[in-house]
Parts: structure tokens; sequence; C-alpha cells
């Protein structure tokens, strides 16, 4: 199976100077947590809910005047559409991420993958391994609670 026959297609994005409040907003619109961020026409990041919360609420910084570029993950991890469901999860395992961008090989974004879709998706031959991801954040969620 591709990356194509999981992925969410028509994925949002924001550009890197756009404000944490309307990034906050899309998020919210949209019911995710993530979003590629994009500048001159290239992903430049990643930006989620957890950034807005940790780096920038957290560090006292104003959502109206703070920009995604402020807070994004930079260094972008992505996928092409074309790629293999193995291989695409080999990825996300190996950077310890749940969401990646997919593209085109021109490089257009065109959708979104995540462990969800794998979740839901997928056969169950990857089971074991979405289990894993979620659980190394169910265990370290489990240990702060303690």
């Amino acid at each position: 199976m591709q990356v194509k026959d999981l992925m969410t297609a028509n994925a949002e994005w924001v550009e890197a100077d756009a404000s944490l409040k309307t990034v906050a907003t899309t998020l919210r619109d949209n019911g995710i947590g993530c979003l590629p961020v994009g500048e001159n026409d290239r992903l430049v990041g990643m930006i989620t809910d957890r950034d807005i919360a940790c780096r920038a609420v957290a560090g006292g910084l104003d959502p109206a005047n703070t920009k995604a570029r402020q807070v994004m993950s930079k260094g972008i991890i992505y996928c092409y559409e074309d790629q293999s469901d193995a291989d695409a999860l080999e990825l996300m395992q190996s950077k310890q991420i749940h969401h990646l961008p997919v593209l085109s090989r021109q490089k257009r974004i065109v959708g979104m993958l995540s462990l969800s879709d794998f979740a839901l998706k997928s056969d169950s031959r990857f089971s074991d391994e979405v289990i894993n991801l979620t659980s190394r954040d169910a265990s370290r969620h489990a240990k702060l609670a303690h």
C-alpha cells in the first residue's frame, strides 16, 4: 500500500509569519493538533498545539504578536505520496513522530499522514508499531501523573 492510500488529503498549512492566534484558530477550527509551516513556497517546519502551549504561552509570549516561525519545530521531516506505507511508518518510528506531511514528487504538499491514519485505514500488520509509538507517549504521561 502507498502513503496516498492512507493519508488525509488536502492538508492545511500556515505561513511562517502567521500569528500564533491565527495558527491556534486554524488548529481549533479544523480539529487538528499540528500544521506544516511554509515560506517562499517551501516547507520550513511544523507547529503543534504543544509548541504553542509550551514554547509560547508558558514562555510568556503574546499569541497575537508571536509568529509561527518563533515557536515551530524547524527542519521538516516528510514522506512522498508514492512511498510505501511500511517506509513511512519506519520513518515515523525512527524519528519518534506522529505526523508526516506528504509531498508529491514535485515537492507540493498533498496531504498529512498520521498514526491515526495507520490505525484506521491500514491492515493489522502495523498494529504493533502503532501501539509502540503511541504507548511511548502514554508511558511518559503516566510517569508525569505520579
